[in-house]
């Protein structure tokens, strides 16, 4: 008998009320569940090491849910940094809760879990239909955002004094942690306060999750702007155009910039370790090489590569994020170094879009991919579900433990397809 274990989703309390969703609605039970590994070879390994395969539970609207919405009242935060499609989660959070189950009452918690601390006098604002009209086509975030840690205990009284049935908390890891123990927390004090992340980085590092909103818009947004370097290398003697990009700790932007726009001759990311200098196989030797025969180049480099090649401390930020040096500033004077000790001329013309991208509108897949989110966010919630995150496995949504979520970052394989890909790729 093969064991089907599905990774456990808490609860507040038994579902017992009706859905106020039209009875043809595609209800989903806890019971459909989304297998974790994608083929058969994954399947049997599992099955022949523990006799067990694991499954997410799928998300999307339940036939019976826990909360009555018509006294229910929801609250919306986003922290962390700023990105593509915060405000199109907004809005579709608002939207759902309001339009499609009537939930009276929905605050914006203004700058993240600061909000939530009273000593800081930020007040909450009502959110309703009329209020996120239009926000879609604005980047960054109307309730503004903000990192670092409040008090978990000072933030749950927040929350009940103002009577918060679920919060809806739109961030990366550190701000899935904090949900988590807000979770926690209310469970411990047995209230009926749902917790649910919305995961969003721009690196698209979130394990369990296919892909992070705002991350193909970042991907989107760095294409001009790499055919713009290639231009200015080709336009000189010895160009060089230099493209430096997020990926604090995962390269999947410099990555998939690479496969998308095939300008880009060389890609460093924090996953795969380089040298500039000093070995056969040292990366200023080889680009050397490519110039004398191509007399051009284009580079993208992700934010966290080579950070072991520069000196002194990494300073953490408010998170607990350990800040990276700037890895394209120090390549691009290492090389004039270099190259100029060679008596071999460069033209060196540098880029970073990093900011400029994260806070554009999300283009339109993204959108939808937002939409969808925020959609089945709801849904979770309504249904008392809590300490969890909406994922995206095989092209469903699931529900997925955020402690389970939160151990570690996505990261490339430096043996996986992926980096096979981009390396037969860039010449």
């Amino acid at each position: 008998m093969i064991d089907v274990e599905t990774f456990p989703i808490k609860t507040v309390g038994e579902c017992k009320i009706s859905s106020p969703l039209d009875k043809t609605s595609p209800f989903v039970t806890d019971e459909s569940q989304i297998l974790y590994e994608h083929d058969i070879v994954g399947v049997r390994k599992g099955i022949e090491e523990n006799n067990k395969i694991y499954a997410f539970q799928k998300a999307g609207p339940r036939e019976k849910i826990f909360f009555d919405p018509s006294w229910c009242k929801a609250a919306i935060l986003t922290a962390g940094g700023i990105c593509p499609g915060l405000n199109n989660v907004i809005k579709g959070l608002t939207e759902t809760l309001k339009q499609v189950y009537g939930v009276p009452v929905v605050y914006g918690i203004p700058y993240g879990y600061a909000g939530l601390n009273p000593d800081l006098g930020y007040r909450p604002v009502i959110l309703d239909e009329l209020t996120v009209d239009g926000i879609h086509e604005q980047g960054g975030t109307i309730l503004g955002s903000s990192r670092g840690q409040q008090d978990t205990d000072l933030m749950l009284e927040t929350l009940m004094r103002m009577d918060i049935n679920m919060l809806f908390c739109i961030g990366g890891d550190g701000t899935l942690r904090a949900a988590h123990d807000l979770a926690m927390a209310a469970l411990k004090r047995d209230l009926n306060i749902c917790v649910i992340g919305i995961p969003k980085t721009i690196d698209n590092d979130i394990c369990y999750i296919d892909k992070t909103f705002g991350f193909e818009t970042a991907v989107y947004a760095t294409n001009p702007m790499i055919t713009v370097a290639h231009n200015e290398a080709k336009g000189a003697p010895n160009g060089v155009g230099l493209i430096h990009v997020m990926g604090r700790d995962s390269g999947f932007i410099a990555a998939y910039s690479s496969l998308a726009n095939p300008h880009i001759n060389y890609c460093l990311v924090p996953e795969v370790k380089f040298t500039l200098e000093g070995e056969p196989d040292s990366f200023f030797p080889i680009l050397h090489d490519r110039l004398k025969r191509r007399h051009h180049a284009v580079i993208i480099v992700a934010e966290g590569a080579g950070q072991e090649l520069m000196k002194g401390e990494r300073q953490g930020d408010k998170s607990g994020n350990l800040l990276n040096n700037n890895i394209g500033v120090f390549i691009r004077e290492k090389m004039k170094e270099y190259f100029k000790k060679q008596n071999f001329e460069i033209n060196i013309k540098y880029f970073d879009p990093t900011y400029l991208i994260r806070g554009i509108p999300a283009n339109g897949t993204d959108a939808v991919f937002c939409l969808l989110l925020a959609q089945n966010a709801v849904h979770a919630a309504m249904a008392g579900k809590t300490d969890l995150l909406i994922g995206h496995w095989s092209d469903v949504f699931t529900h997925v433990p955020i402690e389970m979520a939160t151990k570690q970052r996505k990261k490339i394989d430096p043996n996986g397809s992926l980096w096979r890909c981009v390396q037969m790729n860039i010449r």
